[in-house]
């Protein structure tokens, strides 16, 4: 009988030697998440960009305090976190992987800015980022090309910076680099292509991407070429002999300013879209 309440005695001892390592074991965090470069995504592995380079495509988009910023494929939230921080973008970013989702919201927090940086975890080809003013991406080329009618869709004006890989045969505005590592910018054009009816005549104009080429037609039936065309975003200027034309597409209709010559005094134009 002592034998066994010895044995009793002894066996408690253990137990309440052995329970604040239990407890503490039961309450120890799990370890956070850490992503490994070459991670399988959805899409693509997973390969982070150089902070510089960030900043660098941020640059090139321009972007401006209140802008909205998407990142297609945020991984672990660097870009949108720095376009919030230090461009006062109000960003989001679209990851597949919930545990870099989970990262990514850490991250902002550490940052002060999870007011202005917002991470979703979602499909890049379900995701509505219409409303954007800047996308972001570090995708690989059938991705992108995948991705374009919906951003050629987009308002004019909207600019895309893209990590390493290009839009195929849509050429860039601007290409820049830093660490080795390529970014490309592109605007989103208007859609111009067809017949716009003029006050003395109508221009007839093709159109592939930000690049236009066309024909005046005068009310007496005389053709002219359009030449020096540029159209970046919803701003074009072309000229029809010596005549400089400037202004803004708006859907169905252009106007804006023309001068006879470049010396001459600037007077009004407009088009109307006809088909």
């Amino acid at each position: 009988m002592q034998a066994q309440a010895r044995h009793t005695l002894l066996a408690v001892s253990l137990i309440t030697a052995l329970l604040p390592g239990i407890a503490a074991a039961q309450t120890k965090p799990a370890a956070e998440f850490t992503p490994q470069v070459g991670q399988a995504g959805k899409d693509v592995i997973w390969v982070p960009t150089p902070k510089s380079l960030v900043e660098k495509m941020l640059k090139m988009a321009d972007v401006k305090p209140g802008e909205i910023v998407y990142d297609l494929g945020s991984g672990d939230g660097i870009t949108v976190i720095t376009a919030a921080k230090q461009f006062g973008a109000v960003a989001t970013g679209v990851e597949y992987n919930p545990d870099m989702v989970e990262l990514s919201k850490r991250n902002a927090q550490k940052e002060g800015v999870a007011d202005k940086a917002q991470f979703i975890r979602g499909d890049i080809f379900a995701t509505d980022f219409s409303k954007a003013s800047v996308v972001t991406m570090y995708l690989l080329p059938y991705l992108n090309l995948k991705l374009r009618p919906t951003i050629l869709d987009m308002k004019p004006g909207t600019r895309v910076v893209s990590h390493a890989f290009t839009m195929d045969d849509w050429a860039p505005e601007q290409v820049d680099s830093s660490e080795g590592r390529t970014a490309y910018l592109w605007i989103v054009p208007a859609k111009i292509e067809g017949t716009w009816k003029m006050d003395k005549g109508s221009l007839e104009l093709k159109q592939k991407f930000q690049e236009v080429s066309g024909v005046y037609r005068s009310g007496d039936g005389i053709s002219h070429r359009v030449t020096s065309t540029n159209l970046r975003g919803d701003q074009i200027s072309f000229a029809v002999g010596s005549a400089l034309y400037t202004g803004r597409v708006s859907g169905p209709v252009m106007q804006g300013m023309v001068r006879a010559k470049a010396d001459a005094p600037a007077t009004s134009w407009s088009a109307t879209l006809v088909k």
